[in-house]
Order: structure tokens, then sequence, then C-alpha cells
């Protein structure tokens, strides 16, 4: 049975549960802890913590619905194998990326920073995706695991809009997928460049897709 948002912007978004994932983008110890990565590059990591009990609710809902759940992660190999030196050189931060800082080498995988915040941990059957980009679907699988699941359209969370989340839409949007972002599940350090990017995803029609607040979505989803 399809669901229609019709409180969706632009307008009116309609999926089916049985063809939907739910992706939900680098919620991470390095980006949203104290300490991390994020913090190092001069932000306010307490904005990012904000939207992580939406993200909770979000989550146990998609569960319940029996939709797929799929994290990511951005992070590198060990041996920065896959670290283009322009990201790892760009800025000042006090630590760059495979330096050892408090939560262990900043976003290398395996390390505790590069890990989910426990609030919204996996289960052992969801998918964890690791990205060594912006967007989800460069050098990943991820493409791959939503076409063998026969999936049409995506429930997009996470951090940050305007940079991870954005680009994964995108990615999403010139594959074919159709994409609804919940507005208070994702944030961005910058309030003007999160306002800025739910204008652009959702510009000239849905230009790269729809938005819609967590409790609209689960109205929607009751009705």
């Amino acid at each position: 049975m399809m669901v229609d948002l019709e409180t969706a912007l632009p307008y009116p978004f309609a999926f089916d549960p049985a063809k939907t994932a739910l992706v939900v983008i680098d919620m991470q110890r390095d980006f949203i802890e104290a300490g991390g990565f994020g913090e190092t590059l001069g932000n306010n990591v307490s904005r990012l913590q904000v939207i992580v009990p939406t993200v909770a609710d979000l989550i146990a809902l998609c569960r319940t619905k029996g939709i797929d759940v799929i994290h990511t992660r951005e992070c590198h190999l060990p041996d920065l194998s896959d670290l283009p030196a322009a990201k790892r050189d760009r800025g000042v931060p006090s630590l760059r990326i495979g330096d050892a800082g408090p939560m262990g080498r900043v976003l290398v995988a395996g390390e505790e920073g590069a890990n989910i915040i426990p609030q919204l941990a996996p289960t052992a059957q969801e998918r964890v995706i690791d990205k060594p980009g912006k967007g989800a679907f460069y050098a990943t699988r991820l493409g791959d695991h939503l076409a063998g699941k026969g999936i049409t359209s995506l429930i997009i969370a996470g951090v940050t809009t305007e940079v991870c989340v954005q680009t994964t839409m995108r990615e999403a949007n010139d594959r074919g997928f159709e994409c609804l972002l919940i507005e208070d599940a994702t944030e961005s350090y910058f309030p003007a460049f999160k306002a800025a990017t739910l204008e652009m995803i959702r510009a000239q029609g849905a230009i790269v897709g729809w938005t819609a607040l967590f409790s609209q979505l689960k109205d929607a989803w009751h009705d």
C-alpha cells in the first residue's frame, strides 16, 4: 500500500514502503561528539546533537514498518590509500584525517571516532556502508545493495545537510531514486547552509527531491 505524504514540499510525495529504504548518513562520533573531527574544524557540534532524538525516532519507525535501514560512515582505510591529498591537506584543522585524536585516528575505519554514535547504533541485520567521499554511492556497493532489494525510493537523514546529505541525494537522483529528506533529522554546523540546501533540493519541482518534517511522515504513515 502506498503512503501519501500530502504535506511534503514542494508537493505531495508518495512511496511504496516495500520499495523504500532509510539512509542515515554519517551520524558518527567524529562529527557529532566533542573532541571529534568536526570540532577540530572549529564547528559547534552541539548543533548536530540536537537532531539525535529525531533520527532515533525515525529509525525506530522504519524498523517497525519493516523498512530497510542503511547507515553510512565517512572514513578511510588505515593506510589512507583512498584519501586524496587534496582532501587531507585542505583547510587548517587542528587535526587532519588520519592523525591521532581523542577517539583514535581521525576518520579512519575501525577507530572509535569513525563509529556511529551509540544512540543510533545499527542492528546486526542493518547494512553499514563505509564511504571515502561525500556521496554514499561513490566507491561503495550501495547502488548494488539497493538494486538487489528492488528499492526505488529513499528516506534520507543525517549530517551534514549541505555536504554529505545533499551529495548523496544528488547521486541518488541521477540514478533514478525518489528521495525524501526529513528536515528535522538533518543538520548543519551552519544554519544558513541548511536552509539554503533545503531550498535547493525542492526547487524547480523537486529537482533533487522532497522534504518534510518527521511528524508529518509519521502521521501520514499512520493514516
